[in-house]
């Protein structure tokens, strides 16, 4: 299983991604999202995602990675 941990900037949309492969990647995971939440304040979003692979995450967890419009556009009005 892949961990992912994102860290999302709530006011400019900026992301930054880790990745974590192996047999510890859970807990490395976890902990360097403690270690992000001790030095982040509280516009920043951190979560650990958990997948098949990074791609799986961008797809299922698609709002972190585009941006409002590209997420609107998506959208369909019946």
């Amino acid at each position: 299983m892949t961990e992912v941990l994102v860290v999302y900037n709530r006011a400019t949309g900026a992301v930054d991604t880790r990745v974590f492969v192996g047999d510890s990647a859970r807990r490395d995971a976890l902990d360097a999202r403690i270690e992000a939440e001790r030095i982040c304040d509280s516009n920043i979003e951190i979560v650990v995602l958990s997948a098949e692979s990074e791609a799986a995450v961008r797809k299922t967890h698609s709002r972190y990675f585009h941006s409002v419009g590209e997420l609107a556009s998506r959208v369909k009005v019946a």
